[in-house]
């Protein structure tokens, strides 16, 4: 048998989440259009019979600006310690840019064997020989005599071409061993975390775009209330009173419309019946905020 961990590396909003719900068969990580929706590592876990697959999907790489940036960089950081095998997953639909480069400079010092994952091959992929031509310029070497140390694979994570193949060139490069989890986990991401991201998902399906980047939820209550019913009181923060206005929306529609997607979802993971309690604050600094970037597990 094989198993191992795979660190799914890129630049925000390249599909990274959407690939690892696909690849898992479960949704694990929130998908939204918007980037930088992933904050936190989420590990997810896809068993079969060649083996064990354990998948980390890492927010998305950026230049740096506040205290949540930084520690979203860091958890890049520390997902690639340790890691056999690296996906680096770019949009081929997208040109090479500053994010890429910081990827492609960070990873040539990867020990860990690379995958390029040329996604988003069913939307007229034009810019697959750039990534191409920039791992090639960065090794020295064309990649055809480079596939001990970086694999292209051409593929789409939201039809899933290719990813049997993408799967197959994985598993090649995975140590023997036995599993590093049980059969029956799908991941070991915290309940708050999943909780907070739900309600983070619902949210930015609804509001501006100039809401996400200063969106923050952070669930400060959990309670088991029966075996049947959870109660969760759940912060949305904002760093403006406009903002908290937009977010609310008129007459509340807003929040109730995304409060009961969130619910139905959380429902549906869990099994069981939730109390969601949604409120708005503004908090102008949170993402300068320490104590507030742990309490929500940013940190």
């Amino acid at each position: 048998m094989k198993s191992g961990v795979v660190a799914i590396i890129g630049r925000a909003n390249v599909g990274k989440s959407t690939l690892l719900n696909n690849l898992v068969g479960e949704k694990v990580a929130i998908v939204s259009p918007v980037p930088q929706t992933t904050r936190n590592q989420i590990r997810a876990i896809l068993n079969e019979k060649r083996g064990q697959i354990v998948f980390l999907d890492t927010p998305g790489m950026h230049v740096s600006k506040h205290a949540l940036d930084r520690a979203m960089i860091s958890a890049i950081n520390n997902s690639l310690a340790g890691v056999d095998v690296v996906l680096h997953l770019v949009d081929a639909t997208e040109h090479v840019g500053e994010e890429e480069a910081m990827v492609i400079e960070r990873l040539s010092d990867c020990r860990a064997p690379i995958i390029l994952g040329l996604n988003k091959i069913d939307c007229a992929p034009k810019h697959i020989q750039d990534y191409l031509d920039a791992w090639q310029k960065k090794l020295g070497k064309d990649l055809s005599n480079a596939t001990d140390r970086v694999m292209p694979v051409p593929l789409s994570a939201l039809t899933g071409t290719n990813i049997d193949r993408l799967l197959d060139e994985l598993f090649a490069r995975l140590p023997e061993g036995e599993p590093l989890y049980p059969s029956d986990i799908l991941t070991d991401f915290p309940r708050q975390l999943t909780i907070q991201d739900i309600v983070r998902e619902k949210l930015l399906a609804y509001v501006r775009e100039e809401i996400p980047f200063s969106l923050g939820i952070y669930a400060e209550e959990i309670a088991d209330r029966s075996e049947k019913l959870t109660y969760v009181k759940a912060l949305i923060l904002v760093e403006r009173d406009s903002q908290k206005k937009i977010v609310i929306g008129k007459n509340g529609e807003l929040l109730k419309k995304a409060g009961e997607a969130a619910r139905k979802d959380m429902e549906d993971i869990y099994g069981k019946k939730f109390y969601l309690d949604l409120w708005v604050k503004v908090d102008e600094d949170w993402k300068e905020n320490s104590e507030q970037l742990k309490r929500m597990g940013y940190i």
